[in-house]
């Protein structure tokens, strides 16, 4: 999680009273943030270490946290930001062209108006900007923040990509024009830039920002123009974010510009920039600003909590961590939802804030135990999984553990499976085809495994026990979700011969341990193998494994097309079981 260093004295005149370090250790703990360290800097002054959640954006400057200390102890109310307008007719306006689309794609931005700066606001300025770059940026790969002094330029401003041939210009704290790839080059030197640099390096194009008379404002990610730094002095600020995610984006600008438009001329206000695609001719204004409405249960914050609070208290409460509550009903509390506060996604996030202002400290007090008195254990499928981990390692196999995302192809064309019959789980919008669907089966792991170890000596006998994903529309069954988990096992004896033998040996041997007896008679209590054919085994060498009548598995030798697809150069044999049925069905201890 992030820790803020901020300077204690400026922070105790923003709370506007002074508390000794035990005092401010207690109040940073109700309010649910860490006062992790005080430290003396080299100029006497005392700072203190405060770590925040890595989600709360808005914690990650003094004004921030000054701010919602503030409104938390009841000295001041929750700001109301806006957008003004532009202070002449032309509002400023960004045009991004279309060639930004093999970088850096999106971009936004806004004007701080007639802000007053001093040493320490410049100096957390610039501190937010790198928390923000270091946190939700990702190192800024996904977003990058520019701030300019809107006096020394002029709009519209061009946001474009070039051939790093055809950049020229100034960086900040230069005074020496230099060529973007050279610059570049220079940089890999710099400690504090070296990191930044493989981002856009080995990329035909770099993504630049002009004015209308060609002065470059920044070359993001990198560095800023020597020609637009803000200082001391600067009234006026002009902030651009350029991004891969453009929600990722609007985020960043937001909380600057929540956190520093209080020392505006006008508090809380902010003039909007327009943003135009110049490819799909699409315009977009920022900031947003958005006021974002959540409706809260009173009885499902009151059972997340464990409180019996009544709609009129819990809007008091939700009021104090900067939220603006009103009770609609005595069921629900309407919640408005400021552009501050990003990390509330779901009403369980308003129940946490009205845990936090409730007090972590008083909720023993009220604590409500359940009307039962229970001890106790491990869950018992988890018991016999860890039980069975033991055994097949005792039996000379070794366990692989694989992700529970594969592609379709694995599951389907590799094992020559018709998926469409299939209970499939796939991902909605996957990033890579390996990340296609949630598996069926622990086979394609297993055999991916097999393909990359085939330098090893033979035989390779492999087992995992894990969880696969299946669809189920009974919502009794998944909760609701149309997905449940079931714990399978899985081995594989991969040798220059097949070996069928020794994983039906292998399971005789797990079933010797489950205390499940063999019925040679094929019906009634016990397990027994019966011959069924499979797509993914050879015809006549598959069977089904049968435990009081109720199939929980298959083993067989696997077909010579799979042991192709997954580029295997022997055969094969394999055990699948249904582990959670095959324990429902004989529930004995080891």
């Amino acid at each position: 999680m992030p820790t803020v260093s901020v300077n204690r004295d400026l922070l105790f005149k923003i709370l506007g009273k002074t508390y000794d370090d035990k005092e401010f250790d207690e109040l940073c703990f109700q309010y649910g943030i860490e006062l992790d360290d005080v430290a003396v800097e080299e100029d006497g002054s005392i700072s203190y270490k405060i770590e925040v959640g890595a989600n709360r954006y808005d914690l990650l400057c003094v004004e921030g946290i000054g701010q919602a200390l503030s409104i938390y102890l009841g000295h001041t109310n929750t700001p109301r930001y806006s957008i003004a307008q532009p202070k002449d007719s032309s509002q400023q306006k960004i045009v991004v062209k279309a060639a930004t689309a093999q970088i850096r794609q999106y971009c936004v931005g806004a004007v701080l108006r007639g802000i007053t700066f001093n040493k320490a606001r410049y100096d957390s300025f610039i501190a937010l900007q790198d928390k923000l770059h270091q946190n939700i940026a990702r190192k800024r790969t996904l977003v990058a923040i520019g701030t300019h002094d809107l006096s020394s330029i002029t709009g519209p401003f061009v946001y474009d990509a070039l051939p790093p041939q055809q950049i020229n210009f100034v960086p900040l704290n230069k005074t020496t024009s230099y060529r973007a790839d050279k610059l570049l080059e220079l940089y890999l030197s710099d400690p504090h830039l070296r990191e930044y640099v493989p981002i856009i390096k080995d990329s035909p194009v770099y993504p630049i920002i002009t004015d209308s008379k060609g002065v470059v404002l920044s070359m993001p990610p990198i560095i800023n123009g020597e020609h637009s730094k803000i200082t001391l002095n600067t009234k006026d600020v002009f902030i651009e974010c350029t991004a891969t995610d453009k929600f990722k984006a609007q985020i960043v600008l937001d909380t600057l510009v929540c956190m520093f438009s209080g020392y505006c001329v006008k508090p809380f206000t902010v003039e909007p920039v327009q943003v135009e695609y110049e490819s799909s001719g699409v315009t977009e204004q920022y900031p947003v600003l958005e006021y974002r409405p959540l409706t809260a249960s009173v009885a499902y914050c009151n059972s997340l909590v464990g409180v019996s609070e009544s709609a009129e208290n819990i809007a008091e409460k939700l009021t104090l961590m900067g939220l603006q509550a009103q009770v609609s009903s005595a069921e629900q509390v309407e919640v408005i939802l400021p552009p501050t506060r990003y990390d509330v996604l779901h009403e369980c996030d308003v129940a946490e804030d009205f845990a936090v202002a409730y007090g972590f400290d008083k909720l023993a007090e009220d604590l409500q135990l359940p009307p039962t008195n229970t001890i106790g254990q491990e869950y018992q499928l988890n018991y016999h999984t860890d039980k069975l981990r033991l055994l097949l390692s005792q039996n000379n196999y070794t366990e692989a553990a694989t992700f529970a995302l594969c592609s379709k192809a694995d599951l389907g064309e590799k094992l020559r499976m018709d998926l469409s019959r299939e209970p499939l789980v796939e991902v909605g919008n996957p990033k890579t085809v390996d990340c296609e669907a949630v598996r069926l089966t622990l086979l394609p792991g297993l055999l991916r495994t097999a393909a990359a170890n085939k330098h090893i000596a033979l035989p390779l006998r492999l087992f995992e026990i894990s969880d696969v994903g299946i669809r189920d529309e009974r919502a009794t069954h998944t909760r609701g979700t149309g997905a449940r988990n079931e714990r399978h096992l899985c081995a594989l004896n991969y040798n220059v011969r097949a070996g069928m033998e020794v994983v039906q040996g292998l399971l005789d041997n797990l079933m010797l341990a489950l205390k499940v007896p063999f019925n040679q008679h094929g019906q009634g209590d016990g397990y027994w193998l019966e011959g069924k054919d499979h797509p993914t085994f050879l015809s006549g060498f598959c069977g089904r494994v049968m435990v009081n009548g109720r199939e929980v598995g298959k083993l067989g030798l696997l077909h010579p097309e799979v042991i192709i697809a997954f580029n295997l150069n022997n055969p094969a044999s394999a055990l699948d079981l249904n582990l959670q049925d095959l324990i429902d069905l004989n529930v004995q201890p080891f």
